[in-house]
């Protein structure tokens, strides 16, 4: 364990991945202690908490929207979990067991150094942490295959309020059942998870295309609204909204960016695109086939603003996305009407604050599984998520826009 201020602690890159939470006007206290250990360390500091009155925040990559994993309006104990970031995957079983402190860029990676043909179905930021990505349900590209994250994961390590290690068959299958996507820090501290890995394709192809509003976009947009969660569900086409300025004159528009990961080679993607989505417009010249390890790099570039064409080795650099931002989740049962997507638009050209907004379609394998199969419950019937999120410019920031 070290103090907040001690020097071995100030040597650390700390995952605060939103610095808004470290702004004057959010109200908080900084953690009393801070606990990077082992699991030992881990269960006496979940006893002396509660002796000393105090709340414990655990955090694994720090991404959570509302930054609860390190900040507190009460006096409270930080345990990071940095260091525990051990991945074992089992090729034969297509299994792995991988801490809650790795993220999933360091998950993806070692499985790529196991096989070819394997993968697992979570998100697309590598430097999003396992133990709580998994625990709120991890959506990602595979979803409409596979399904959550939450949904292929087979055991776990929980260290209870009494400081027991627990696996599935000590904590009972009720907590088990919570802890995939009801949030595992609500029941206590998760070290590790088992999962299910799932067969890939040796050859996936990927793609990203832009439409501004004078290419259609909004018409696009309204296409991709009633056929992206009827895919082919090998397919998922991801859709985001932002201002950019035109080729026109240099004049404020809307663009349209209709990202996607195809389990397949592009000749078998271009003719289902062509019969299902034939507005996008997508030719042969806009796809990449690569790897499934080459996807994820691919997807992760997105965010962080590099090239896409790194090596996977990139996965694990755990300091790639730090930013100043603000984000909030929803969720589509029907299509957004014309007049809607329109007063959309005027908010992202008025809002002074770079505003984005992010479509992830359902369907495929998320309408096969039971909303009470797992604690999250947004299944049939929903057609996308909606991630709504501003961002801005500090000293630190290394995120790409």
């Amino acid at each position: 364990m070290t103090l907040l201020n001690s020097p071995e602690y100030l040597q650390i890159p700390v995952h605060v991945r939103s610095f808004c939470y470290k702004m004057p006007f959010v109200v908080k206290q900084e953690p009393y202690l801070v606990a990077i250990c082992v699991v030992s360390h881990i269960q006496a500091t979940i006893i002396c908490s509660q002796q000393h009155d105090l709340q414990i925040r655990t955090r694994s990559g720090g991404h959570d929207f509302e930054g609860l994993s390190y900040v507190a309006e009460v006096p409270f104990v930080l345990i990071d979990l940095m260091y525990l970031r051990e991945i074992k995957v089992d090729v034969d079983n297509q299994t792995a067991w991988v801490q809650a402190g790795a993220t999933i860029g360091e998950l993806y990676y070692s499985i790529s150094q196991k096989s070819k043909t394997l993968g697992f179905p979570a998100g697309l930021c590598a430097t999003v942490g396992t133990g709580g990505h998994f625990s709120g349900g991890g959506y990602g590209f595979l979803m409409r295959k596979y399904g959550l994250a939450a949904d292929n994961t087979i055991d776990a390590h929980i260290i209870d309020v009494q400081g027991n290690l627990l696996d599935r068959k000590g904590m009972g299958e009720d907590l088990f059942w919570a802890i995939r996507g009801g949030g595992g820090a609500s029941f206590g501290v998760i070290v590790a998870w088992k999962i299910n890995l799932v067969p890939v394709p040796s050859k996936v192809t990927v793609f990203q295309v832009a439409r501004t509003l004078e290419q259609n976009a909004t018409e696009i947009i309204q296409r991709w609204q009633l056929v992206a969660n009827k895919l082919d569900e090998r397919i998922s086409v991801w859709m985001g909204m932002k201002r950019v300025n035109s080729s026109q004159h240099g004049k404020l528009t809307i663009q349209a960016t209709f990202v996607s990961t195809f389990l397949g080679d592009v000749q078998q993607l271009i003719p289902l695109m062509r019969k299902s989505f034939p507005e996008l417009g997508l030719v042969r010249e806009d796809c990449t086939e690569t790897s499934w390890i080459g996807s994820v790099v691919f997807m992760n570039a997105g965010l962080v603003g590099s090239a896409g064409n790194e090596s996977p080795e990139v996965l694990l650099n755990r300091t790639q996305f730090r930013m100043s931002f603000k984000g909030k989740s929803d969720y589509g049962r029907k299509p957004i009407p014309l007049e809607g997507l329109r007063g959309l638009c005027h908010f992202l050209y008025d809002n002074e604050v770079r505003g984005a907004v992010q479509f992830v379609p359902y369907g495929g394998r998320m309408d096969e599984i039971s909303e009470s199969e797992i604690p999250f419950p947004h299944r049939s019937g929903y057609i996308f998520h909606i991630l709504y999120s501003v961002s801005w410019q500090e000293e630190g920031d290394t995120a790409g826009s």
